[in-house]
């Protein structure tokens, strides 16, 4: 099998999908080189000639976690257009931005190893590889900036305001999330997320 994955040039990508599995159930501590090694059905050895440490593998891995959350994004991005077809723009950046705050909760509770290893801050090794990022098209980073650039162009957000207003945006959203994963607010029930959801997206609205 390793003798094969070679051939094929792959066995970079098959090591990092199978930290993706693993961090799926076991978040950023079940991937370590050796268990990612025989989940890809290669020796420990192999998995050295690709990654320089644990660090450059993590790196990679949560890279693509982050990429997951990024899908989610799009995806109710998309699903709140088609959810109000004749809404003007205004109304439209609104619930788009909207949209891509309650993904990311959700994807914290529905994909809380996925979320806890996107966020791990792993760091690849400089001088074995370049820094791992997410793919442009699914940077949640870049898909909140540009869904605040759609409420500038709709009139419904202030230029002078916008600049900086990722960060305040994302750490309220995130900030949550944690809390309701590995925080004070993990047992609430669900009638009490959607309140807390509820009442941080539109604080976040009110502040921007």
């Amino acid at each position: 099998m390793e003798n094969r994955t070679y051939h094929h040039g792959n066995l970079r990508a098959a090591l990092v999908t199978a930290g993706v599995t693993l961090a799926r159930a076991g978040g950023p501590d079940a991937v370590v080189l050796r268990a990612v090694s025989r989940e890809a059905g290669v020796s420990h050895n192999a998995a050295y000639r690709h990654f320089a440490n644990h660090e450059d593998l993590l790196a990679a891995v949560a890279a693509r976690c982050t990429e997951q959350l990024g899908r989610l994004m799009l995806a109710r991005t998309a699903e709140a257009t088609a959810a109000e077809p004749d809404a003007g723009p205004e109304a439209r950046a609104w619930a788009r931005l909207e949209a891509i705050g309650r993904a990311y909760v959700d994807f914290a509770l529905t994909e809380h190893g996925w979320f806890r290893t996107a966020f791990c801050g792993a760091a690849p090794e400089p001088e074995r590889h370049p820094p791992t990022r997410p793919d442009p098209g699914t940077d949640p980073y870049l898909l909140l900036s540009a869904r605040l650039d759609e409420l500038v162009d709709a009139g419904a957000l202030p230029p002078e305001r916008r600049p900086g207003a990722e960060y305040s945006a994302w750490s309220a959203v995130h900030g949550l999330a944690h809390l309701l994963t590995d925080g004070p607010l993990h047992d609430l029930p669900p009638a009490e997320i959607r309140r807390a959801v509820d009442t941080v997206l539109a604080s976040v609205a009110r502040g921007l």
